[in-house]
C-alpha cells in the first residue's frame, strides 16, 4: 500500500476521467447491518405477544480522498498511464530526441524526480520582509546606515516612485512592495533597486503563481514544468504557508498529468505576410505571426514557456510518498 501526501489534486479532472472509465463516480460507500431478538410471551395455542429488540449499525465512508488513487490504478490497468521516471533521468533519451516519442503531447505520465516549488509572489514577500528588517535594524541603531550617494540625491528607488506617480502610473507591480532601503554587504552597497531587478526577472520568467519544477538530470539541464492552478483541492494555502511547509530546496515529488507541449529546438521564424492582397488583415496569419515571436522568445527562456529539451505537464496530482520505517530506518 502506498500512502501519499498530496500537495495538489485537480478533483474536476479526476472525476471527469473516472466517469469516462467507469461510467460514473462513487462518492461514498454505505454499509447497514441490523440485529433483532424476539421474545414470545403467553401460553401455547393462545394469542402470543412478541417483543423484539434490535441494533442497527450504519457506516458511511467518504471516497473523496480515494478518488485519485482509484483513477491512477484504473489508468494503469488500461495502459493509459505510463511511469517515465527512469526515462527522464536518462541523458541519452534527451540528447537523441527520443523523449518526444516516449511522452508525446496529450499522453498521461507519472514522473518521480527531484523538484522545487517556485512562486514570484513569494519572492516579492521575502524581499519585502528583508528590506523592512534592514530598515528596522537601522532605525534602532543595530545596523549602520550607508552614506547617501554623492551629491545628496535620493536613491534610485525613491526617484522611480516619484516618476511613476508623476506619469500617473498607479498600477501596482510585485516589485512595488519592496520599500526603499540601502545596506552595506561585502564592501558594496545593496539597495531596493537590486532586489526589484531580480524580482522583475523572476516574474517575467515564471508568471506569478505556484510552479512545480522537476529536474530529473543531475546536470539540471532539463526542466519539466507544471503550473499548479489555484482553487483546487489541497492547494488552498497562501504561498507563504506552502513555502514554510516545504521550503525552497529540492526534494522528491511525484507529478501525474498529461504532457502539454515540448520546448521547440528550432522555432519557426515569424512570417510578417499577414496582410491580404485586398489590404485586410488575416486574423489567422496575424495570430501565427505573434505566436512565432513568442515561440522564439520562449526558446531563450525569458518567458513562461517550456524550453528545449524540456516539456510542460498539465497536472492531475502532485504528491510525496510517505516512507516506511524498518528498524528505525526510513525506506522508500
Amino acid at each position: 500500500m502506498i500512502l501519499r501526501e498530496f500537495l495538489y489534486v485537480d478533483t474536476d479532472k479526476v472525476r471527469s476521467m473516472l466517469a469516462q472509465l467507469d461510467g460514473g463516480v462513487a462518492e461514498e460507500e454505505r454499509e447497514t447491518g441490523r440485529e433483532e431478538k424476539r421474545t414470545t410471551v403467553g401460553p401455547r395455542g393462545v394469542a402470543q405477544h412478541f417483543q423484539g429488540t434490535g441494533i442497527e449499525r450504519y457506516t458511511q465512508k467518504s471516497l473523496g480522498d480515494a478518488l485519485f488513487p482509484m483513477l491512477e490504478s484504473a489508468l494503469e490497468s488500461e495502459s493509459l498511464l505510463r511511469d517515465i521516471s527512469e526515462e527522464v533521468a536518462d541523458a541519452e533519451k534527451w540528447t537523441t530526441g527520443k523523449m518526444a516519442t516516449i511522452a508525446p503531447p496529450g499522453s498521461l505520465v507519472r514522473i518521480t524526480a527531484p523538484g522545487t516549488l517556485f512562486d514570484s509572489r513569494y519572492v516579492a514577500n521575502t524581499f519585502s520582509a528583508f528590506a523592512w528588517v534592514n530598515i528596522g535594524l537601522q532605525g534602532i541603531g543595530a545596523m549602520p546606515i550607508p552614506n547617501p550617494p554623492s551629491g545628496g540625491k535620493a536613491p534610485k528607488g525613491q526617484q522611480r516612485n516619484r516618476v511613476g506617480k508623476a506619469e500617473g502610473n498607479t498600477r501596482e507591480q510585485l516589485e512595488d512592495s519592496i520599500p526603499d532601503f540601502r545596506m552595506e554587504a561585502g564592501g558594496s552597497i545593496v539597495g531596493a533597486d537590486d532586489l526589484r531587478s531580480i524580482l522583475r526577472v523572476a516574474r517575467g520568467v515564471f508568471a506569478p503563481g505556484l510552479h512545480m519544477n522537476l529536474s530529473p538530470m543531475e546536470s539540471r539541464d532539463v526542466l519539466i514544468s507544471s503550473r499548479l492552478q489555484e482553487g483546487r483541492q489541497y492547494l488552498d494555502s497562501e504561498s507563504d504557508i506552502l513555502f514554510a511547509r516545504y521550503g525552497t530546496t529540492e526534494q522528491e515529488w511525484t507529478l501525474v498529468g498529461s504532457v502539454g507541449q515540448h520546448g521547440s529546438e528550432d522555432p519557426p521564424g515569424p512570417n510578417d505576410a499577414f496582410v491580404n492582397p485586398d489590404g485586410n488583415v488575416s486574423r489567422g496569419k496575424l495570430a501565427n505571426f505573434i505566436n512565432a515571436h513568442m515561440a522564439n522568445i520562449g526558446a531563450t527562456g525569458f518567458i513562461d514557456l517550456p524550453q528545449h529539451p524540456g516539456f510542460s505537464v498539465i497536472p492531475f496530482a502532485v504528491y510525496r510518498s510517505i516512507p516506511r520505517f524498518s528498524k528505525g530506518i526510513a525506506v522508500p
